[in-house]
């Protein structure tokens, strides 16, 4: 991968890509570390820490670089577009109208983003209102400094509301010029800073540990450790697929033979990705948002934290459920044997020794399914597991701090993203390579 970034930073056209995408991302980190006016610097700082577990707020933090706890401009992130993305997704495949336009090109994809912004907008607004409400009559979260001794508490509020909104419509700017002008996914690089941001610093705190407390080097010896047996573990699940055989049968046109070849279709172990985590994560933690919102410091809060928080069974049961159903429901939507079964057949091929048509797209879906079910297993084994084992290890504020620096669903995203920035920067050296040999 070094030796990837080091070929492309060579070449004129990829340096100044790589130039942009650096400059536009110090300009995100940078928004991420300035307070909105009118919010006391620190007053998220715990209920964005996590110390509960992972919660709706820790994970936006985690994903926004610390931004929520910063109560920073970018304190929303890229949650908002992310979530709007997925649920236009969804409703495309629902909603015949939508699944029409998804299919219509270029000018169709205009029109969905259209929509995806629109939505990002809706739900940016959601959560601001949301945070701003949940925490404005809390002592210490609106300073009357910023914005006048005399200025009423709903103007107060309105105002961080807009600043918020505004800031999540910023990143998502970002994120599209990064795509536009620079390498990668911009969207994808925004989270997978944030992410290696907030590990750093949680390294950095276990590592003031240490001055106190030698001994302490030890703990943090062997969770590296464990982090890296959990990132070979995603790297080499993540590049697993099954090869689907594919012969195409010798067609002349003209005077030309065209066929004759043998290729394969690569399907994927878990192409779903950290996608079905999120989902879940998103789902089982949104009662708490709301609990957190209208019915905080109650007996029914208590009692949904101990009976139904993060670390109870009913918790981890969900979790784990929702994960197989939302790795069944995308790998629905990325992959349609019918339609590569028909894609096969128009072309003149099919899989040795099954009959093309009904029974190559039946044979397909049996192949998905099963490798479906092992890349769900993996993502609810990788999810749950080494969290648990983790938060029963940990006795220390410290401890907590590592855990919520490196979950598991960030060490995902932070695999996923480098895989791919590194497969798109091979891909445009190569092409970069034919036309060189071709002058």
């Amino acid at each position: 991968m070094f030796k990837t970034f080091i070929n492309a930073f060579k070449v004129k056209d990829l340096r100044k890509k790589m130039l942009i995408t650096l400059l536009l991302l110090f300009i995100y980190r940078v928004g991420c570390w300035l307070t909105v006016p009118g919010i006391s610097p620190g007053a998220l700082q715990d209920a964005a820490s996590g110390t509960d577990g992972i919660t709706f707020l820790s994970l936006m933090n985690s994903i926004s670089g610390g931004a929520l706890a910063n109560a920073s401009f970018f304190a929303l992130g890229v949650s908002p577009y992310i979530s709007a993305s997925i649920i236009i997704q969804l409703l495309a495949v629902a909603i015949p109208s939508l699944e029409r336009i998804s299919k219509q090109g270029e000018e169709g994809r205009k029109k969905i983003n259209f929509y995806t912004r629109i939505a990002a907008l809706v739900l940016a607004t959601a959560q601001a209102i949301g945070i701003v409400v949940s925490y404005a009559n809390t002592e210490g979260f609106i300073d009357t400094r910023m914005l006048g001794e005399g200025t009423p508490i709903w103007i107060s509020c309105a105002f961080i509301a807009l600043v918020l909104i505004a800031g999540a419509m910023f990143t998502v700017w970002l994120g599209e010029r990064i795509t536009d002008l620079g390498v990668g996914n911009g969207l994808s690089l925004l989270i997978f800073v944030g992410i290696l941001s907030t590990a750093c610093t949680g390294l950095y705190t276990a590592a003031q540990g240490v001055a106190t407390d030698i001994d302490y080097l030890w703990t943090i010896l062997i969770f590296l450790l464990a982090v890296i047996v959990i990132f070979a573990l995603i790297v080499f699940i993540d590049n697993s697929e099954r090869k689907v055989p594919v012969q195409y049968a010798k067609q002349v046109k003209g005077r030309k033979m065209y066929g004759g070849q043998t290729t394969n279709i690569p399907i994927k172990v878990n192409a779903t990705g950290v996608i079905p985590i999120i989902f879940a994560n998103a789902i089982v933690s949104f009662p708490q948002m709301l609990i957190s919102i209208f019915w905080p410091n109650t007996a029914f809060a208590d009692w949904w934290t101990m009976y139904m928080g993060t670390s109870s069974w009913v918790y981890i049961v969900a979790t784990a459920l929702l994960i197989l159903f939302f790795a069944y429901f995308y790998s629905q939507i990325t992959f349609n044997p019918e339609d590569v079964s028909k894609q096969i057949q128009q072309n003149g091929g099919f899989i040795p020794g099954i009959r093309a048509g009904k029974q190559t797209a039946e044979y397909l879906g049996k192949i998905s399914s099963r490798l479906t079910l092992f890349g769900a297993i993996f993502l609810a084994f990788i999810a749950l597991v080494p969290s648990l084992v983790f938060n029963a290890l940990a006795t220390t504020s410290l401890d907590s701090t590592l855990i919520n620096a490196f979950s598991v669903t960030g060490l995902m995203i932070l695999v996923s993203v480098a895989l791919e920035l590194d497969k798109q920067l091979d891909a445009q050296l190569l092409m970069r390579n034919y036309r060189g040999f071709l002058k």
